[in-house]
């Protein structure tokens, strides 16, 4: 079973989750033409440390910063750089992460820079609608597997409804969270339902789809860190840490 937690413990989680959704939304409504990666890393540190909390990303294995943003071919982990500089048309995603009263929140979202191309904004919009479909699968009963297979499933359907491919990056995916920001079960953004450890009220996960408009084969950069596509095809990445209750699934990273 997917580790339980209480109704209490819930709410701590809930409210580092609200501070990472509220360090999101400052980046978003920061980034602009022009802007920094390292800016609206510096703007996600500060909200995160002003509301009490502590970025889970830095220095966490090394990482040196308090976000991940990866942009255009740019799947995940990609370092903020006071030399890159956002330009129309670009496409982000940024990831983040804070602890608050020793609980964790873990969340992601993709936009694009002003006026972006119709298959980004396609890619983006599937990949979050591949979240979506795992989200609802959070159900008492359920096995992890049956959300992997929710967001596979949706990807499929996405793709018919946009007109495109879309490919499930391989060999990543979400993961349990709680005192710890990477908890055991990892969880697959694909594959046959019915398997792995049941979710039961107060399971709790970061469900992260990644897709791409090419192949679903990455390489990490000498950086150690950035993962980049394969084909240089552009990627996007959308995220919620959600829990398992009687009552449906509750996002905890509003």
């Amino acid at each position: 079973m997917v580790a339980q937690r209480t109704p209490g413990e819930l709410d701590a989680m809930a409210a580092a989750g609200a501070l990472v959704a509220t360090a999101l939304r400052a980046v978003r409504e920061a980034a602009a033409p022009g802007v920094s990666t390292a800016t609206l890393n510096e703007i996600a540190e500060s909200v995160i440390r002003d509301g009490g909390g502590v970025p889970s990303f830095l220095g966490y294995h090394g990482y040196p910063a308090s976000i991940c943003a990866s942009v255009n071919d740019r799947v995940v982990h990609g370092i903020p750089s006071p030399d890159e500089l956002l330009a129309e048309g670009d496409l982000v995603s940024i990831d983040c992460g804070a602890i608050l009263d020793g609980w964790h929140g873990d969340s992601a979202i993709t936009f694009g820079i002003g006026a972006v191309d119709p298959a980004d904004e396609a890619l983006s919009q599937a990949t979050r609608e591949a979240l979506e479909a795992g989200i609802a699968a959070m159900v008492p009963g359920n096995r992890l597997t049956d959300v992997s297979h929710a967001i596979e499933t949706e990807t499929r359907a996405a793709e018919a409804r946009h007109g495109r491919q879309f490919a499930i990056v391989a060999n990543y995916g979400g993961h349990g969270i709680g005192r710890q920001m990477h908890e055991d079960p990892f969880l697959p953004n694909e594959g046959a339902p019915g398997r792995g450890p049941q979710l039961a009220p107060g399971s709790v996960l970061a469900i992260e789809p990644m897709l791409t408009l090419g192949t679903a084969k990455t390489i990490v950069l000498a950086d150690e860190w950035t993962v980049v596509t394969a084909d240089g095809s552009r990627a996007a990445h959308w995220e919620h840490t959600v829990a398992v209750t009687e009552d449906g699934p509750r996002i905890l990273t509003l």
